[in-house]
């Protein structure tokens, strides 16, 4: 049976006891971030393997003007100072810890996360992904 982004949605909330809103903009989020900073033939394979992937990445797009922060913000100016690549990590952290998240829950939600992937498209490709993203591993549970 297929693993899709949904199940993974459904595995967070229950292991860290989100309510479901929660979870999957927690999901969402992280799947953002590898879209923003994983190589592009790597995510293409891991979303390609979890159905609904693209779409919650898409919906919960970290480079997206967050319609809560009025803009701005100190994430923005240092994103903005350090490029992409350590933006998107940077803002998908800030965005969870602004939904009520822990840097403790945060990590569990991405080891959850990262299990999840694993078992859904090969553990090769997600260290693949995870490797690529410098501090990804350290912020996420990867």
């Amino acid at each position: 049976m297929a693993i899709t982004a949904q199940d993974i949605v459904g595995q967070v909330a229950t292991r860290l006891g989100l309510d479901q809103a929660t979870a999957e903009k927690t999901v969402g989020t992280i799947l953002s971030v590898i879209d923003h900073e994983a190589e592009g033939t790597q995510v293409e394979a891991l979303f390609d393997k979890l159905a609904g992937a693209r779409e919650l990445a898409q919906r919960y797009d970290v480079m997206a003007a967050d319609p809560s922060s009025g803009g701005g913000g100190l994430m923005d100016m240092l994103g903005s100072a350090l490029g992409e690549k350590a933006s998107a990590l940077l803002k998908g952290i800030s965005r969870l810890k602004e939904s009520g998240l822990t840097v403790e829950q945060v990590e569990q939600a991405g080891e959850q996360f990262f299990q999840q992937a694993k078992a859904a498209a090969g553990p090769d490709l997600v260290k693949e992904i995870t490797d690529s993203v410098p501090g990804m591993a350290s912020h996420l549970g990867a």
